[in-house]
């Protein structure tokens, strides 16, 4: 919290001109408004706004200042690995008195620092492009009327309209406030919401927590509705005096990342004592210290994977990028390695596994049943009625519908609930003019909506007619929760007028309401009532005249489900995710729904919830396939439970009472569309389409990004253990002076392994079957045994075939007693093309390189290409035969050289056949809950 103190230098400002200031807090609504220069019901002209945007500048906390490129590049060239190329350029210019090997490490210099500059500033744009996407709006008053404009463009004296889970865009001065309860402890550290009021202080002293009448940036609406005029945006509000006095912070890495980081320290301290054991034998046989210096530099760049981290922030932003295309905001790169771990996604129900254009199906009035035809919110449709008899006159019913309803539907677009939207549309098929109506009978006072009673009512002024037998001042409509309505009634429209609501009648009710949940429908009462009396200007006394009513229909509505969420199931089942639905919804409601989009499992309520303790929960929780009637505390209450058991939880939420149970989940997922500011706050991927199936393909990217990092994990692990035992065996067997390859030769397939095919595995597709593989255990290490021993086996099939054509050779081609650089050229095309073959070896665990999936990704074929093409200009152009000590090659020769390197793939093929019989047979379930270790 920031003391008044501690503002002096913003505060003293007058409040004329916009700036935050002690003082608002003692001002009245009216005066804050006449001192920023706008009038409350009209707000600021389009004019006035933009010209308070250029004095004041957007409505933007300062961002850490960007490093401008020629530092990047610096920091990048001050790498060890680097510092360390430099040295043996140095060394090699200094002692040999040769330009071509400085010459040519210099290039490789400049080429792993382009490349690396390339991967983070498309790492950089990747998120930069994820942050313009989830542009924050809010609803203000401008030129006369409400418009939605992007929060940077808020300024001073702007009227902002805020709703139940809104996060506060800007700090002002409350001119309305209905039930207002606002969650202020990212700023004040205040744990419970606080109430808010308009009323004018007196103290200028106040502390931030006890100005009730203002709202501050950063905080989160958790209860009713406010207008505020915006006194300070941007770096003058209290949030931004915090941030003003903070330095920037560094990006945390993930856990993947810090993973590589510790791998790649290992292999280093390996390949240095492999070096320096290279080095020794170097020595024993009279090489040069300078030969052997720039070797043995030479070759620890080979054998260390410097590269990873890189690849590995690229991989992840790419996947991000992915994502974000097909419909899913990651907010934190650490989200996407997280998600292929997945093994429960606990869901909501409405708009993401449904469609969220509710319909009403049934309406019942007077004991008669009605089918509704129609979709959505088309007004095409008819009201039929299921025994033949024409609709009797049902004016206050859609009366009712038209008048507590705040929703508009023109030419079948919604603005506004989607329930209420369904009665609307109804409304019109009924013969009511919605619009005429709302204009006929004005609003004069309302009950909103609120979880805590469950109805709304709204309020009109009776205009007399002469038809009307029972005039009144006010008429009551009202809409809400069967339970609830039922108990507030006394009377009931029938086919022979309005009755008393006897027991048989509340029965019979009864009945009709669970046997339309039976079906899946959700049920609202529709009711209403005469008034003579004036109206209480108190809420909670106007909340009791919604009482003695008269009902007057039950309506069954559908959300439909979404056309793809059963198939998406049905792939998350198949990948080892189990679906749990969690809602708000009544049991049968939800069971039914869930019945049909092939959710197993048990189903409860959430008193069912109430009555196990945390241990019993733990042990049941993953049987629940659905979960009814659910408050907030049970959300996150289930989450930990499926956690303690061991499992990765997805959990989606769209209000303000999800997001305790979001930031509880390992990937909280909020909703886009429907979602709440605050929801969004605590999540860490938003579905901007809010559909169930897109977590799915998010599972799916996540899977795949991870299997890219594995994969080159595997391709660069493989090369630098088979250039140790290449460089080792020739070291004790002196072959080829005990360096059987040349510094530039190493740094050569080195560029092989760094280069293009980073850049392509980067990009690799996901592997067909990768949602028929079990869930990825989240504790898993990088190097699991069978990884470690494939990169053992391949590279010792490297090693062991180099090292036979560099001592066959002379054999084999008796040219090579006149021309000694033979054998080691062959030796060195030999295990290029062992990269080449490994290159596709390390695409599929399981699956063969003779199949579709090889040609999927055209990068891979590119680089392939590429390195193929450079290496034959390596061996046969003179110019480059000089810097690498090559010579041409005949025929024969470069067939030898393909086939020995093709036999890493052959090796690999019948390991995947093997696996692939294996995986086949029938095998034991395995045990719930791998993802999550202690």
């Amino acid at each position: 919290m920031v003391s008044n103190d501690s503002r002096t230098s913003r505060a003293g400002t007058s409040p004329a001109s916009g700036s935050a200031g002690p003082s608002w807090h003692t001002l009245s609504a009216v005066d804050t408004a006449a001192a920023l220069r706008t009038d409350p019901s009209v707000g600021l002209t389009t004019a006035a706004a933009e010209s308070r945007q250029l004095e004041h500048g957007p409505n933007v906390l300062a961002e850490a200042q960007k490093k401008p490129a020629w530092k990047k590049v610096l920091r990048l060239l001050a790498g060890k690995m680097t510092i360390l190329l430099v040295v043996a350029a140095a060394v090699s210019a200094s002692v040999s008195r040769e330009w071509e090997t400085p010459v040519v490490i210099l290039a490789v210099i400049i080429l792993n620092t382009v490349l690396n500059y390339v991967q983070e500033r498309r790492a950089d744009s990747s998120l930069a492009a994820l942050r313009k996407m989830t542009v924050d709006t809010s609803r203000v008053r401008r030129d006369g009327g409400e418009q939605e404009i992007s929060n940077s463009e808020l300024v001073p004296g702007d009227i902002v309209l805020l709703d139940a889970g809104d996060s506060v865009p800007a700090d002002g001065r409350l001119i309305e406030a209905v039930r207002l309860q606002v969650a202020e402890a990212a700023l004040t550290g205040e744990s419970q919401p606080v109430d808010k009021t308009t009323q004018m202080l007196t103290d200028a002293d106040l502390v931030l927590a006890d100005r009730t009448n203002m709202l501050f940036t950063s905080t989160d609406v958790s209860r009713g509705r406010a207008v505020m005029v915006a006194t300070a945006t941007g770096m003058d509000t209290e949030i931004g005096g915090i941030a003003s006095l903070l330095g920037g912070a560094g990006t945390e890495k993930t856990l993947l990342q810090r993973r590589i980081d510790q791998l790649a320290g290992m292999l280093t301290i390996v390949a240095l004592v492999v070096v320096a054991i290279v080095f020794i034998l170097g020595l024993s046989r009279g090489q040069t210290w300078s030969d052997l210096l720039i070797t043995a530099v030479s070759l620890s760049v080979a054998t260390i994977p410097e590269g990873l981290t890189a690849v590995v922030a690229f991989t992840l932003s790419m996947g991000a990028s992915r994502l974000a295309r097909r419909g899913a905001i990651i907010k934190q790169l650490s989200a996407v390695e997280t998600l292929g771990s997945t093994t429960h996604i606990a869901t909501d129900k409405t708009g993401t596994l449904t469609l969220n254009e509710m319909t009403v199906r049934q309406l019942l009035v007077a004991g008669r049943s009605f089918r509704i035809t129609g979709n959505g919110y088309s007004t095409d449709g008819k009201i039929l009625s299921s025994d033949g008899a024409p609709p009797p006159a049902m004016t206050d019913t859609f009366l009712s519908m038209a008048l507590c309803n705040d929703a508009s539907v023109k030419d079948g677009e919604l603005v506004g609930d989607p329930t209420e939207g369904a009665l609307v549309v109804l409304a019109e098929k009924g013969g009511i003019d919605v619009e005429g109506a709302r204009k006929e009978h004005p609003r004069v006072a309302e009950i909103p909506f609120d979880s805590d009673y469950k109805f709304m009512a709204t309020f009109h002024r009776q205009n007399f007619t002469a038809g009307d037998t029972t005039p009144a001042r006010f008429r009551c409509f009202a809409k809400g929760a069967p339970g609830v309505l039922m108990e507030r009634a006394d009377s009931v429209l029938t086919d022979t007028g309005i009755r008393p609501l006897d027991d048989a009648e509340r029965q019979r009710i009864h009945e009709e309401v669970q046997a339309l949940a039976g079906e899946g429908l959700r049920t609202l009462v529709i009711a209403g009532r005469r008034l003579d009396s004036d109206l209480p200007q108190d809420p909670d006394e106007l909340r009791l005249t919604a009482d003695r009513l008269t009902v007057y229909a039950v309506v069954g509505i559908v959300d439909p489900p979404r056309p793809e969420a059963a198939a998406a199931i049905a792939t998350a089942r198949e990948a080892g995710i189990e679906v749990h639905m969690i809602t708000g919804d009544h049991l049968v409601t939800a069971s039914a729904i869930a019945a049909g989009l092939g959710i197993r499992g048990e189903a409860a309520a959430g008193t069912d919830l109430d009555r196990l303790d945390d241990a019993q929960l733990t042990r049941r929780v993953s049987g629940y396939g659905v979960l009814a009637r659910v408050a907030p505390e049970h959300k996150i209450r289930v989450v930990k439970a499926l956690q303690a058991g061991g499992n990765v939880v997805a959990m989606t939420g769209d209000g303000v009472n999800d997001a305790p149970a979001l930031k509880q989940a390992d990937i909280g997922i909020a909703m886009g569309i429907t979602g709440t500011d605050v929801s969004k706050g605590a999540a860490r991927m938003i579905l901007t389409d809010d559909n169930f199936a897109t977590i799915v393909i998010a599972v799916e990217v996540g899977r795949g990004v991870y299997a890219n990092i594995i994969k080159f994990v595997k391709f660069q692990l493989t090369t630098a253990w088979g250039f140790v035992l290449i460089f080792l065996t020739a070291g004790v067997l002196g072959l080829a002076g005990g360096a059987p390859f040349t510094a530039l030769q190493i740094l050569w397939v080195n560029i092989i392994m760094d280069g293009p095919p980073a850049l392509a595995l980067g990009v690799d597709p996901a592997e067909p079957d990768i949602m028929k593989q079990k869930p990825r255990p989240l504790g898993e290490p990088l190097l699991t045994r069978d990884r470690l021993l494939r990169i053992l086996g391949l590279g010792t099939v490297m090693a062991a075939g180099t090292i036979a054509v560099l001592m066959l050779a002379p054999a084999l081609f008796p040219e090579s007693s006149a021309n000694p650089a033979l054998p080691t050229t062959l030796a060195f095309t030999t295990f290029v093309f062992y990269q080449v073959f490994n290159l596709l070896n390390v695409r599929s665990d399981s699956g063969s390189v003779f199949s579709r999936q090889t040609f999927t990704n055209r990068s891979i074929w590119v680089s392939l290409i590429a390195v193929i093409v450079l290496q034959i200009m390596v061996v046969n152009l003179d110019v480059l035969q000089g810097l690498f000590d090559t010579t041409a090659m005949s025929s024969a020769q470069w067939g030898l050289a393909l086939l020995v390197g093709s036999t890493v793939m052959w090796a690999e093929e019948i390991r995947k056949t093997i696996v692939r019989r294996r995986d086949r047979r029938p095998s034991a379930p395995a045990p719930t809950g791998p993802g999550r270790q202690s």
